[in-house]
């Protein structure tokens, strides 16, 4: 075919030369993504990060393929040698393309309120008969889509398909990092993303680096670094998603009651939605979700008869998020005191408090013990030998395990105004301040 060619602002060019690529971005099931944003909530303190999953889903297919390209300079020769295999370019271009597929409205808020997996979701939406995009991977094999969904399960058995898809430095967190910095204005996330291309080695285990290479590697664990914590950490877009989240549990529990108590509607939900409060979705009924389904909904809750639901909502829609104070172990024991004093002013704490712990690592060494393992960045030396990054480099191992992020208490805004003498909740505010202090919890 004829190379069909997409602008991007983040990689200029994405290229697609292979039909079935086409045909996987031309199904129902992708175009979703294209109404699902890719930073959630994140748009209501950067007003620029309306992106969706879709336009990053396509920047990690480019990454992908200038993988492919690169690798072929690099193919194997013998068997057993590690080289890269150009016939693993397919499974490699399609994982790459299809790796969100399974994603819901505000995405990881979303998973945290319905229990749901998109990475389980993502496998069942590629195996499934049901779907366009099987259908267009079946045009390749039988077997294709179980192969591509093995790669999102991370047990294809090429581990080098595998870790350029999914581990600390491949083509999924390179877009993600690259396209949030440009959307949200956040210069610090930028990397040299050619420069890290051309340094890469596969041997048998996986994909490695060259070490004259070994400042841009660092430049890239930096950014990754600093995004998380001034970006996706923020304690206002932090707010929001507890405010969502908040509405989204109200909303729920209304809905459970309106099967006992005939004093609740339970039509406040929308028929999309239905299946998801039952707990009993089917495929196509998940993708029939996306963001405009839950703002349609909150929009309807604004007017809500139940004074929470409709507060909540009124709150998400007007961008009211939750204030919230930063927790440090040693105060920690005053918590229950704020949340007396939140009660006492006529807030259910159930709905208008929260603690949220927000923390990452900026590089982790391999250790079987951990429960979430992750693969190292291997470097490897000009006699041949690998090495794992932390061991050769002075700055990521300084950053090695080292968490950021925070613990925050989250409450309404309200508790930090100042009242008349006269109003009956006065003294709850002004004891309540007495505990906050530049942002945190202190002990008066």
């Amino acid at each position: 075919m004829q190379e069909k060619v997409f602008r991007d602002p983040v990689h200029n060019f994405i290229r697609i030369d292979d039909p079935m690529i086409l045909a996987l971005i031309d199904t129902r099931e992708f175009q979703r993504l294209r109404r699902i944003k890719q930073l959630g909530v994140a748009n209501t303190v950067f007003h620029t990060a309306e992106h969706s999953r879709f336009t990053h889903s396509l920047g990690v297919y480019e990454i992908a393929r200038q993988f492919a390209a690169h690798l072929i300079n690099f193919k194997t020769q013998t068997p057993g040698d590690g080289g890269w295999q150009p016939e693993e370019r397919r499974v490699l271009l399609a994982a790459a393309l299809l790796h969100d597929l399974g994603h819901g409205p505000y995405s990881h808020t979303f998973e945290h309120i319905f229990k749901t997996d998109h990475e389980k979701y993502t496998q069942q939406i590629i195996l499934s008969s049901e779907t366009e995009v099987n259908q267009v991977l079946r045009t390749v094999s039988d077997d294709f889509p179980s192969q591509v969904a093995s790669v999102i399960a991370k047990t294809y058995p090429n581990p080098q398909v595998v870790s350029l898809i999914s581990s600390q430095i491949d083509a999924d967190r390179m877009d993600y990092l690259l396209r949030d910095a440009y959307y949200t204005g956040a210069t610090y996330g930028m990397f040299d993303l050619f420069r890290i291309i051309h340094l890469m080695r596969p041997y048998v285990g996986g994909i490695a680096f060259e070490d004259k290479g070994m400042t841009t590697v660092e430049d890239y664990v930096v950014s990754r670094y600093q995004m998380y914590g001034q970006v996706y950490f923020h304690p206002v877009s932090r707010g929001m998603e507890v405010l969502l989240t908040h509405l989204l549990e109200r909303a729920m529990s209304l809905y459970e009651r309106s099967k006992t108590d005939s004093f609740v509607d339970g039509h406040f939900v929308s028929e999309a939605l239905v299946p998801l409060f039952e707990h009993q979705i089917s495929i196509t009924e998940y993708l029939a979700l996306d963001d405009a389904t839950i703002i349609a909904n909150i929009s309807n809750w604004r007017n809500a008869p139940d004074r929470i639901l409709a507060d909540l909502a009124t709150r998400f829609l007007d961008r009211k998020p939750l204030k919230s104070i930063e927790i440090a172990d040693d105060v920690r024991d005053l918590l229950p005191k704020l949340v007396e004093l939140i009660q006492a002013a006529g807030f259910d704490e159930r709905y208008y408090t929260a603690e949220n712990d927000s923390f990452d690592t900026a590089y982790d060494s391999y250790n079987p013990n951990s429960k979430k393992t992750k693969t190292p960045i291997e470097v490897i030396q000009q006699d041949g030998t690998l090495v794992e990054l932390s061991s050769e480099s002075t700055l990521v191992q300084a950053l090695r395990g080292r968490t950021y992020g925070n613990a925050r208490f989250f409450f309404p805004n309200e508790m930090l105004s100042k009242h008349a003498d006269w109003d009956l909740m006065a003294p709850m505010y002004e004891e309540f301040q007495h505990y906050v202090r530049n942002g945190k919890l202190i002990r008066p």
